[in-house]
Parts: structure tokens; C-alpha cells; sequence
């Protein structure tokens, strides 16, 4: 999640960070490649309309001065130790078995994988584009409601393209090493997201959320 910094009441926001600008590369870089379908960067491109008429119409800015991150600048331990593993297996492995693939000349057999990647780099994005842009709580929480919700369907088209492909005594010990890898590292995606959404960002952070934006104080 992104942060900023509270100084004399009213929070600082600053430009996008080199992580949102590093996604934003992504965005631009995937799709022109060929390896993101029409549909996730039609998504991409909806997002922000949509993210835009939330905000007018349902959760505009109460207090400008109101800092949207959720759980404050004292992060809890649990927190401190799902952030980085989130990290890894949602960012790094995956983009390493991107890149693996396309320096090995398997862009077909990466497809899956970058199209979900693709669209956790629009997240990461949206996510630094809500804060900074100053948009109201319950819309910095949506974004990656919006998006991981949308991402599970991609991980399961993931998981059947890995699951899919065919290990047999023809291919070499590190081709047949990648399919495991792959096959792995969707499975993992999958229970890692399936968690995220259903077990943290829908019972826990988004209620969070909409408490701080309607004023709601939280028992002690």
C-alpha cells in the first residue's frame, strides 16, 4: 500500500514513486509486446472512469486534509511480515519467470503469466494514482478490491495454461524444471490472491475503510 507523510495536519503526497512509474512502464511495454490480451488493457483503461465516477458520484473527498492510508503509520506485525511476502511471490517470482521465458524464447508459454502481471502493475499503479491524486478512503480501498478480484480470473487461465503443458522425456531437465516452477508458482498465486481478497482486503481492510471515511471510532 502506498504511504505519505503527515506534517502540521494535512498530509503531503508528493509525485508517483519509482515503483508506480516502474508499473506504468509495464502497462505501456506489455501490451505494444503482444503478450497482454485486448480485454485486460481495455480493463486497465476502465479503471480509471470508473475509479473517477466513484468519486464524483458515490465517495468524494470529506476532508482533504484526511491521510487514506487504513491502518496508519504503525503497521502491525502481521502486516510487516505479509507485505514482502505479497512482494515476492506476486511481484518478484513472477516477473523473474517472465523474463526467464523471454530471454529462453517461450513467449508463448508466458502469455498467462504476463497477463496477470500486467494487470498487478495497472493496480500498483491505480494505487499510487488514488493516493496521490487525493482521492477519497473508500476509493483508495476499492482499487485493489477492483483489481484483485479481476486478477483471480486471470490466475486461473494461469494455472490451466501451466497445467496444460506436457512434460515428457523429449524435453530437456531445465525446460521440464520450468513447467514445475510455473505450475507452482500459479498455484501459490492463486491461494496467495484467493487469500488476499476473501480473508484480507474484504473483511478486514475495506471495513477499515468505510469506519475512518463516515467517522466511526474503533473499540479498544
Amino acid at each position: 500500500m502506498s504511504g505519505g507523510v503527515l506534517q502540521n495536519g494535512s498530509i503531503r503526497r508528493g509525485f508517483l514513486s519509482f515503483r508506480q512509474l516502474s508499473a506504468l512502464a509495464v502497462i505501456v511495454i506489455f501490451p505494444a509486446s503482444g503478450m497482454v490480451s485486448f480485454k485486460d488493457v481495455a480493463f486497465t483503461l476502465f479503471s480509471p472512469v470508473y475509479v473517477l465516477f466513484l468519486s464524483k458520484v458515490a465517495f468524494p473527498v470529506l476532508d482533504p486534509s484526511t491521510d487514506p492510508r487504513v491502518f496508519g503509520q504503525k503497521i502491525n506485525k502481521f502486516l510487516s511480515l505479509y507485505v514482502p511476502f505479497t512482494a515476492l511471490i506476486g511481484l518478484i517470482l513472477p516477473i523473474g519467470y517472465i523474463v526467464e521465458g523471454i530471454l529462453g524464447g517461450d513467449k508463448e508459454g508466458i502469455k498467462a503469466a504476463a497477463a496477470h502481471f500486467f494487470l498487478l502493475c495497472s493496480q500498483v499503479f491505480m494505487e499510487g494514482l488514488t493516493f496521490h491524486a487525493g482521492f477519497s478512503i473508500p476509493i483508495f480501498a476499492f482499487v485493489p478490491v477492483f483489481y484483485n478480484s479481476r486478477r483471480i480470473f486471470t490466475i486461473v487461465d494461469w494455472l490451466r495454461a501451466e497445467m496444460g503443458k506436457t512434460v515428457n522425456a523429449e524435453l530437456s531437465t531445465s525446460a521440464a524444471r520450468r513447467v514445475y516452477f510455473g505450475r507452482a508458482l500459479a498455484v501459490a498465486s492463486l491461494l496467495l490472491w484467493c487469500f488476499n481478497l476473501f480473508g484480507f482486503l474484504l473483511p478486514v481492510f475495506l471495513p477499515r475503510a468505510f469506519k475512518r471515511y463516515y467517522g466511526y471510532k474503533e473499540k479498544v
